[in-house]
Order: structure tokens, then sequence, then C-alpha cells
């Protein structure tokens, strides 16, 4: 416990962390009395492997059962507290911008997605189970942040406004043909075209979510307006008067960056209109923590503004608006959370216990990364020309 405890002193001025080790013994690592977790290890290798790898070995550990969390406190309590402790702010010398470099270089590796890895790497987190989806999303399956207007605002009234407020940006039309990459499973496409008549096409890497989709349109009668197709979006040549991506620019890794800026813009009739939506970092460039790769997104990276906005000024795009969401994440992913523990066996049932407490750790430590690390959602609305939308944003309040 040497190593682990020398960090966890230094690390701990929020909260107070007690940790329980192989052999029974009692470690407190005290800030403020509140909040108070106690974990307990299983493994008497578990602290040097957490020293020398935490942000790969906490996720393995729980997942294990080698880290377990004590007297009623919950995976996010812990997580809050070590997240707490290194939130992003200029005084805080645990907040580690950008990662050290090694991790930085194979995050970078890790991000080169051509198409045939880019369909591998969707397959391995949005193939899995549709039963499990409904188990935790809206009706509407929105896997994407959702926008509280109120803190009265249940999960499905949050994502029907983060739906309208795309269509305002977007300045739909019944006479518009519209391009979603990155569809999911077909519910903006769907709504667009409900609320304005316009032709949407959607394209996806997901076998699931292609199948999905197009019985959803079928089901609706809507074939003849809303079209899926099982694409990567390097393949499109068609041109649109909209195009937008909910979701899906924290999956096309750097390397790609001016490929689908540049796609983007090619596929955009001269007036037409963008809507580019994705996770970022409010801290400035970074990396993919190796747990994340590993388990939930291999190849996904959320980028920070500078490594953004460059790309998009060499597509010839202009950026009309821009807005950052903060914590709007964090709730939506507070209440996606609180429906996977109300659905626990179900999900047990599907899975085992093992993957319950991936998704668990999923959830929970991107919850405290909205809330603690600088992470935020950037929407960007995109142009050929600079007034192929109104000068003022009035029209978004109507």
């Amino acid at each position: 416990m040497f190593l682990l405890s020398f960090f966890l002193k230094k690390l701990i001025r929020e909260g107070t962390l007690h940790i329980i080790d192989a052999a029974g013994k009692k470690h407190s690592f005290v800030g403020t009395s509140t909040p108070e977790v106690t974990i307990r290890f299983h493994d008497s290798l578990l602290p040097i492997k957490l020293f020398l790898k935490p942000d790969l070995k906490a996720g393995e550990a729980y997942m294990d059962g080698s880290l377990t969390i004590e007297d009623g406190a919950s995976l996010y309590d812990f997580l809050y507290i070590i997240t707490k402790n290194m939130e992003w702010r200029p005084d805080n010398a645990m907040h580690l911008t950008g990662g050290d470099p090694y991790s930085r270089f194979k995050s970078w590796i890790a991000q080169i997605n051509p198409a045939s890895r880019s369909q591998k790497n969707v397959a391995h987190h949005y193939d899995l189970s549709g039963e499990l989806y409904d188990l935790f999303l809206d009706p509407d399956r929105q896997y994407s942040c959702a926008y509280y207007r109120s803190e009265d605002d249940t999960l499905e009234q949050a994502q029907e406004n983060k739906r309208n407020i795309i269509a305002a940006k977007l300045l739909l039309e019944k006479h518009h043909n519209v391009l979603d990459i990155g569809c999911g499973w077909g519910g903006l496409a769907l709504h667009l075209n409900k609320i304005s008549g316009a032709d949407v096409t959607g394209v996806t890497l997901s076998k699931e979510q292609y199948e999905i989709a197009c019985n959803r349109a079928q089901k609706d009668g809507v074939t003849d307006k809303v079209h899926f197709k099982f694409q990567d979006y390097r393949d499109v040549t068609q041109k649109f008067d909209r195009v937008v991506s909910i979701g899906m620019f924290e999956h096309v890794g750097r390397a790609q960056y001016q490929t689908y800026f540049d796609k983007v813009y090619d596929s955009l009739k001269d007036d037409g209109v963008a809507l580019i939506h994705t996770i970022g970092r409010a801290d400035g460039p970074g990396s993919t923590d190796p747990w994340t790769i590993k388990y939930i997104f291999p190849g996904g990276y959320s980028p920070s503004l500078s490594e953004i906005a460059p790309i998009i000024e060499k597509s010839g795009l202009y950026i009309t608006d821009m807005e950052v969401w903060r914590v709007h994440y964090a709730e939506t992913l507070r209440e996606w959370r609180k429906r996977t523990h109300k659905n626990r066996d179900a999900i047990i049932k599907l899975y085992d216990e093992r993957f319950f407490r991936m998704w668990d750790f999923y959830l929970s430590s991107a919850e405290c990364a909205f809330r603690n690390l600088g992470h935020v959602v950037f929407q960007f609305q995109l142009a050929k020309k600079q007034d192929s939308v109104p000068l003022t944003r009035d029209y978004l309040l109507k």
C-alpha cells in the first residue's frame, strides 16, 4: 500500500476515502469530512496495480470483484471523490490535462479508423443486444446528451427538447433532403421527417441499429421519405440540403477529422446547413483512458475545441453558430445509471454480473467526467455561405 497511499495522501483534499486492504487493515485518506466512502481490496497485489495503471486497473478491479464498495455507498460515490479531487481548475496539479505522451500516442494509433476498423469498433458497442438499450434509454433510444430545460424534466422530455433544438438549428422545410451521419436506431431521422416532412437518409455501420431503424420506418409507414443505409459516411456521394450528425464524431478519430469535415462540405448543397453534435473537452487535447478504449469505445476520442476548429476552417465551412452544453450530459447519464440499476437483474440475466459491473463503471465514470473533468458537448452549426442561416438567433425562440 505504500506507493498508493503516498499518491492518495497527495490527491484527497475533498472528502474522505477509507480503504480496507486484503489483510483487513484500514487506511484513511482525509480531506474534508464529507463525502465519505469506504472501499475494500480483495487482492494483495491490487494497490501496486492501481498505482501503476489506475485508469485501467480500477475499472477491471471493480469488474472482477477485487475492488468492492462498502457501507452502502455506490461506485459513483467512490468515483466522484476521486474525480472531484482531479477536477479541472488552474490551481489543481492533479488534473492531468493531455495525459502522458505514451498514452496520447497509443490513443492516436487506436483512432486510425479505416472503414473496416470503424465497422468493427461500432459493432463492439452498438451491436449489443437491443434489449440492453431498452432497459436504460428512453423509448426512442436517444443515445446522446439530452437537454434539460427544467430540473423537473424527465429523460423523455429532455430528449424531446434535444431533438427539437436540433431541428430548429437545421431550419428544416418540407422540400429539404437530409443526411443523418451515424443515425443510430433512427429516432432522430423519423422525428425530423415527422415535424417537417423532409426526406431523410440515415447511414450507420451498426447492423443492429440499421435493422431496427428500417423496421421503425416501415412500421411508421414512411419508407418513401425516410431511408436507412448500412454504409460508411465516407461512401456517401449524394448532395443534401441539410447534414446532421449526433454523437458520431467521437468515433471518427483524429486522423480522419479532415476527411470527415471535407465530406460534410462535399455533401452539402451550396446553400446547405449542417449541425454537428459531439462530446468534447473544455480542458484541451487529451487521450481516451485505456479502460474505455478496451471495454467500451475502441477507437473513440472526445476532442477539444482547439482540435476541431482548425479542421473546420480548412474544410471551407463557416461556423455560423456554436453552443456548449455543460451539465446536461451528466444529468442524462445519471438517469441512464438509475435505470440501469433499476433493471440490474434483467441485465445480469441478459449477460452476467461482470457485464453489469462494467456497464455501471462506464456510466458512473462518464457522469463524473462531465461533472468534474472538463467534459462538455459542442454543437456546431455549419454552412458554406454566411447568409444560409438568419443573422440572429431569434428563429430558435419560435
